[in-house]
């Protein structure tokens, strides 16, 4: 894989700008833990590996269990996710895949039982705000920290 393009050097205020607003939607958002679960299964939908290197990190960081992680493709099959979490996770995904899904009336019913209306606004933001930031890391394929390349790897 192949960095594009530095968005932060081409665009910086518009980046900085858009990062500050990420940064203020979070703080008075929702509950952490489902905010970085949201995060990371928008980043697993749309293949981008920045996005879920950061925000797995920071899940674990705050107290993730690896197993819920690993579990998160598969939480409709798991037990280990909570009625909100599972609502959440349904509306991401709707959000996410909007084009094949049309955010079905189920998917909004069961958001509309875990969350007030002003946390669901809260949520649809959060989905949309890490979709257009995945759009930034998988579009000009940024590179996460952390690892070399596989062929440096082999070369070794």
């Amino acid at each position: 894989m192949t960095p594009r393009l530095k968005v932060w050097e081409v665009a910086p205020e518009m980046m900085q700008a858009f990062a500050d607003f990420s940064v203020a939607q979070a703080k008075d958002g929702l509950e952490h833990s489902l905010q970085e679960l949201v995060k990371i299964r928008a980043s697993q939908l749309n293949g981008c590996a920045f996005c879920l290197h950061m925000h797995t990190l920071e899940a674990r960081k705050a107290g993730e269990s690896e197993l819920r992680l690993l579990m998160l493709p598969a939480w409709r099959e798991s037990p280990l996710f909570t009625a909100r979490e599972r609502a959440a996770l349904a509306w991401t995904e709707s959000l996410t895949r909007l084009s094949e899904t049309h955010a079905p009336d189920e998917d909004y019913a069961e958001l509309a039982f875990e969350f007030t209306p002003e946390e669901q606004v809260k949520l649809t933001m959060l989905i949309g705000i890490i979709n257009a930031w995945n759009r930034f890391g998988a579009g000009f394929r940024a590179v996460h920290a952390g690892h070399p390349p596989v062929e440096a790897k082999e070369a070794a």
